[in-house]
């Protein structure tokens, strides 16, 4: 199972933009390097915790700037109005309160903003919303390092050793609903979930090598 992931994973990188969607694997959005040089990331929230963080330890090496997961809305262009959101999961060690994520969503085409959420889990896939939607706009341009898209959320309670997601996505419809974005990589293998209005519901799988890349902060009690 392993080698055929990594296998489909190999096939799909090999398009410049991508736009097939595996049935169980969400669609995968691939660029070359804009910039040699990395604008340093913004820095991590003063008096806030690092509940979770999978990014890159230095400012100017965050995440893989040329690869990541597609997050478009349905009226994104080139996408027929199918659309994909995309979902991070992460497990505080301890009883805490979210009130910060920092992930690496990049522009891509259309409408430059994302909406970013908190999300409790179910069996292995988002499930409830607990906080948001935070639109973040402006956002790095794909290609690009080390820019992160950063929401603030009323402070939220997550048990320790309890799964959760942060989630991106699109309004389905006015403005946001065109926007076309890539959630960058890391280099690992975990649980993700995507959701597309082709599908109907959350489809959690494992990623060969192409962790969605981001953080939570918060305080732990």
């Amino acid at each position: 199972m392993k080698k055929t992931l990594v296998l489909v994973f190999l096939l799909m990188l090999s398009t410049s933009l991508l736009f097939a969607q595996a049935k169980h694997v969400g669609r995968m959005t691939k660029t070359t390097e804009k910039s040699a040089i990395h604008t340093p990331s913004q820095d991590e929230p003063a008096g806030l915790a690092k509940i979770y963080s999978n990014l890159g330890k230095s400012k100017t090496d965050r995440y893989l700037d040329t690869n990541g997961w597609t997050v478009n809305g349905p009226n994104a262009s080139g996408f027929n109005g199918n659309y994909q959101w995309f979902g991070m999961p992460f497990t505080p060690k301890s009883d805490s309160h979210v009130s910060q994520v920092q992930v690496a969503v990049e522009w891509v085409a259309g409408g430059n903003q994302v909406n970013l959420n908190l999300y409790s889990d179910s069996g292995g896939v988002p499930g409830t919303l607990l906080a948001g939607p935070v639109t973040v706009t402006n956002l790095g341009t794909f290609g690009t390092c080390c820019t992160l898209a950063i929401a603030n959320f009323p402070s939220t309670a997550v048990s320790g050793g309890t799964q959760y997601w942060v989630v991106a996505n699109t309004p389905t419809s006015g403005t946001g609903s065109d926007s076309w974005d890539a959630w960058a990589f890391v280099p690992a293998l975990y649980l993700q979930s995507f959701f597309s209005n082709q599908n109907g519901y959350w489809i959690g799988f494992d990623a060969a090598t192409a962790e969605a890349a981001g953080a939570v902060y918060g305080t732990i009690p």
